[in-house]
């Protein structure tokens, strides 16, 4: 046999139209099966075979019959939605339950901050920056090279007058930190 006794044309007849679903590529054939080729082992392998070509054939006609897209080297169709809708693989997820804090907020009425809300204006660097955290706007007074000293300070021996205000106001943070850490830690116990 050669090459072009083995093609088979591109156009196939039908005694009962197919019908196609292009947005999930299927062809759905109601043509009933012959018995006899189907229950002689022999000829069923060749028998489907031949039934299948064809009805790929007809859907490849269908989607080579919508409008065609070129880019580049490569051909583009857009296929159409599907018809069938198909149900889903997995079932519809259940509600995550409210957690301690969720529910004391909608009893309380109090909403979430975006993330707009996390962010500042700096004038200096005219940028926009975090609150607080990495490169923080809370943390500006730790990274000044100079800091004023309040003139009361000059006329008390008062040491506690003399002490860093950078100092104290990254103290002032770290203890914050360390209460935030004990209610978290009080929290999870509590569950």
């Amino acid at each position: 046999m050669s090459v072009e006794e083995e093609r088979k044309p591109v156009t196939v007849d039908k005694e009962i139209p197919i019908s196609y679903d292009l947005g999930l590529l299927a062809a759905y054939d109601p043509q009933p099966l012959d018995h006899l080729k189907v229950s002689d082992s022999n000829k069923r392998e060749q028998y489907l075979k031949d039934i299948t070509r064809d009805n790929v054939q007809l859907l490849v006609n269908q989607i080579l019959s919508l409008p065609l897209q070129k880019k580049d080297t490569i051909t583009l169709v857009t296929l159409p939605e599907p018809i069938v809708k198909l149900p889903r693989e997995k079932s519809i997820p259940k509600a995550k339950e409210l957690t301690r804090w969720e529910k004391f907020a909608a009893k309380k009425g109090i909403h979430k901050k975006g993330k707009e809300g996390k962010l500042v204006f700096d004038e200096e660097t005219q940028k926009w920056v975090n609150k607080w955290g990495y490169k923080g706007i809370n943390k500006k007074l730790d990274d000044q090279w100079a800091v004023e000293v309040p003139s009361s300070s000059d006329k008390t021996n008062d040491p506690e007058a003399l002490l860093d205000p950078r100092k104290l106001h990254r103290d002032e943070r770290k203890k914050l930190l360390k209460r935030n850490q004990a209610q978290q830690k009080r929290n999870r116990e509590s569950k």
